[in-house]
């Protein structure tokens, strides 16, 4: 029987999630209330289908899929939970554990919950990104059923809500924190004229984001997604016993860069950015 789907909120990742799930789904909803002009055109592009309500969106929805930036993920569940939303929730944001199962616990009994992580980049134009799940095994494997046969794919952590959010932050704290570094190192080196000298340098070594400074500029424009996700890795180590400083200085530095939100910068703009009082 097919199933009908909501995406929470339309984004570049949700939407792109969300049309994919089209693939196998009855319908892909959205709720276009309080959503910019950037959100409409987006999700008519991906072929999602608008509704007036949260309520009308979680009253048609079998599955519910939340894929926000980081710090707006328990507000928008306490949002569902005042609705008694009885679906499938895929809590697929980038936060941590405890979290995760704070919303769990949150949306329970009413709600099944499955605990998701999203890694690798949108998936459109011939990219392909990896959901993992963890949750109750009836609940993930509507979610594998659903995503079958398209750019995301599916792999099954085990049943207990967290390991898919412990997965998804060990892999882009180290991903974005080393772009943050790369952006650093070059600031440093263009300061006393050696930033060439320091990318040749570094096209000498294998698999070494500083062969790549143009990748600063991407960096820069993602910042505002970034520094608070690497602040629930930070919180993750936190918990786990583990020194969390050096993720905080990370979000940190990409705090500078926050009034660049999913700009067109150059790698001199990214820099100069950085550089501030």
């Amino acid at each position: 029987m097919d199933q009908t789907v909501g995406i929470l909120h339309p984004g570049s990742m949700g939407a792109a999630v969300a049309a994919c799930a089209t693939t196998n789904a009855g319908e892909v909803l959205w709720c276009e209330t309080g959503r910019g002009a950037a959100s409409v055109e987006r999700a008519a592009r991906f072929g999602l289908t608008p509704v007036a309500t949260l309520r009308e969106l979680l009253d048609r929805s079998d599955i519910l899929v939340s894929l926000c930036p980081p710090a707006a993920a328990e507000d928008l569940a306490h949002d569902v939970a005042g609705y008694r939303f009885a679906g499938v929730y895929v809590e697929a944001n980038a936060i941590n554990p405890e979290r995760v199962q704070r919303i769990a616990r949150l949306l329970e009994p009413a709600a099944i919950v499955v605990d998701g992580g999203v890694v690798g980049s949108p998936p459109v134009g011939g990219k392909a990104a990896t959901l993992y799940l963890s949750g109750p095994a009836d609940a993930t494997e509507r979610i594998e059923t659903l995503f079958a046969g398209t750019a995301v794919r599916t792999t099954l952590l085990g049943t207990d809500i967290g390991k898919a959010s412990a997965l998804k932050l060990s892999y882009s704290s180290f991903q974005k924190a080393s772009r943050v570094l790369v952006a650093l190192a070059v600031g440093m080196a263009r300061e006393h004229g050696v930033d060439q000298a320091l990318i040749e340098v570094a096209a000498k070594r294998t698999d070494s984001y500083l062969s790549e400074p143009e990748y600063v500029a991407t960096t820069a424009a993602r910042a505002w997604r970034w520094g608070p996700e690497l602040e629930e890795a930070a919180d993750a180590l936190t918990a786990a016993g583990l020194p969390p400083e050096m993720l905080r200085a990370a979000a940190s530095t990409l705090a500078r860069w926050d009034d660049a939100k999913d700009g067109e910068l150059t790698l001199t703009d990214a820099l100069d950015r950085l550089v501030r009082p």
